[in-house]
């Protein structure tokens, strides 16, 4: 069940012109248009939104050596 080919296409598109009408197509295809461009939108808002909403910790460098080093020095 792959791509359909194109006597296929031409057939489905033939069926949607008897449907909808050759006039409303264009209405159609641009109200799709702008739905598509509209979820966009608010897919880049809400990251956007996420990216503010989340603190980025940064260590220092006291952090990061004082993990990295044990409490310890004994040697078996």
């Amino acid at each position: 069940m792959g791509m359909p080919s194109g006597t296929e296409l031409l057939i489905i598109f033939g069926i949607i012109v008897l449907l909808f009408g050759a006039k409303k197509i264009p209405d159609l295809a641009k109200g799709f248009g702008k739905g598509i461009k509209n979820f966009k939108q608010e897919m880049k808002e809400v990251d956007e939104e996420i990216a503010q909403e989340t603190p980025k910790k940064v260590e220092t460098t006291e952090e990061t050596a004082s993990a990295e080093t044990p409490k310890s020095t004994k040697q078996a």
